[in-house]
């Protein structure tokens, strides 16, 4: 079934995860991790494998026991700010239209990464930053836990029954649905379990993103919708 998007007549509020939904960034964490891997003498393929399945300082305690997590994370930061600086990145098909089309003060970024380098990376694309950005720093819980995107509405005095959570990840839309909110899914080739909707790309979604801002129903039964 498809989830309703939000209670009528009331405005409608879009939160955005940030790697791998708007900026396709895949490239460039696992070059991050290879080349923090070999530092350590690591192999980067098992680094990167464990990597995307747990937080920093969890990876180091699984792939590098031996070594302080304090040391082991400043390096990876140093890595992950010049990758910040110096790396190719590029935004996904549709975003700068979407996120250009939206009222600001209705939508929100919600990130697993730091925003300086958010603001960074939207800077090099061209995509414009919004009033509201919550990141690692700003929660002591990170997705899936609920708190980030809860912690993004209430910045933006939004009820989470009124927001559209978009990601791309299992711990993202686990995050998403734990709020309260409703989550679309983008971006993969598989719907990822629990998300209401499921669109290959960005670029699908955008037309039922926007049309879900305005409370319009027009268009939403073209995409795949999650049973």
């Amino acid at each position: 079934m498809i989830s309703e998007p939000g209670r009528p007549g009331t405005t409608k509020y879009v939160l955005f995860d940030v790697d791998g939904t708007l900026i396709d960034a895949v490239d460039n964490q696992r070059l991050v991790w290879r080349t923090w891997a070999e530092q350590y003498g690591l192999d980067p393929d098992e680094v990167y494998r464990v990597a995307l399945r747990t937080r920093p300082m969890e990876t180091f305690a699984q792939v590098a026991p031996g070594h302080d997590p304090r040391e082991c994370l400043a390096v990876l930061h140093a890595l992950e700010d010049e990758d910040v600086r110096s790396g190719t990145y590029s935004a996904f098909d549709g975003a700068s239209e979407l996120l250009t089309a939206l009222r600001p003060g209705t939508w929100a970024l919600v990130t697993s990464n730091y925003e300086h380098r958010v603001r960074g990376r939207f800077g090099r694309t061209g995509l414009p930053v919004p009033e509201v950005v919550v990141d690692a720093a700003a929660v002591d819980e990170g997705k899936p836990s609920p708190v980030p995107y809860l912690r993004a509405a209430t910045q933006l005095g939004a009820e989470p029954a009124d927001c559209l959570v978009i990601e791309d990840a299992p711990s993202g839309v686990e995050s998403g649905l734990r709020a309260g909110m409703t989550v679309w899914g983008v971006n993969t080739s598989v719907a990822v379990d629990g998300a209401h909707r499921h669109f290959d790309s960005l670029r699908d979604a955008v037309r039922d993103i926007l049309a879900f801002t305005t409370g319009s129903s027009h268009g939403l039964e073209e995409s795949t919708p999650v049973e």
